[in-house]
């Protein structure tokens, strides 16, 4: 369950991440909330999560995942770079949060 928790907590920090973006240095008001709430929502989670699991595999977890949905919709979203290594680093990212989640005997 602290894993799942986790993974919700991972997707709220894209969230938040993407809503800098649309906030526009915090000048756009709903923007603005919305990212807010983004940021106490995943950091809650987060808390929720080390309850269980180690908190240095849970961080990192946590920013792999928001740096892999964040890098992932600022292609999407805002035409950013897709070179061939930069999704390779990216790739990597996604390996390190797999591999972090096998050893640390996730389910």
């Amino acid at each position: 369950m602290s894993w799942l928790v986790l993974f919700v907590a991972g997707l709220f920090e894209i969230a938040w991440a993407i809503g800098l973006q649309y906030s526009q240095g915090f000048s756009k008001p709903m923007p603005t909330v919305a990212t807010g709430i983004a940021m106490v929502i995943s950091l809650v989670l987060l808390a929720r999560a080390v309850e269980t699991l180690p908190i240095g595999t849970a961080y990192a977890v946590w920013t792999g995942i928001g740096a892999v949905g964040t890098a992932t919709l600022g292609i999407v979203l805002f035409d950013e770079p897709t070179s061939a290594a930069r999704l390779s680093f990216i790739l990597l990212i996604v390996v390190g949060i797999a591999g972090l989640h096998l050893v640390s005997g996730g389910h």
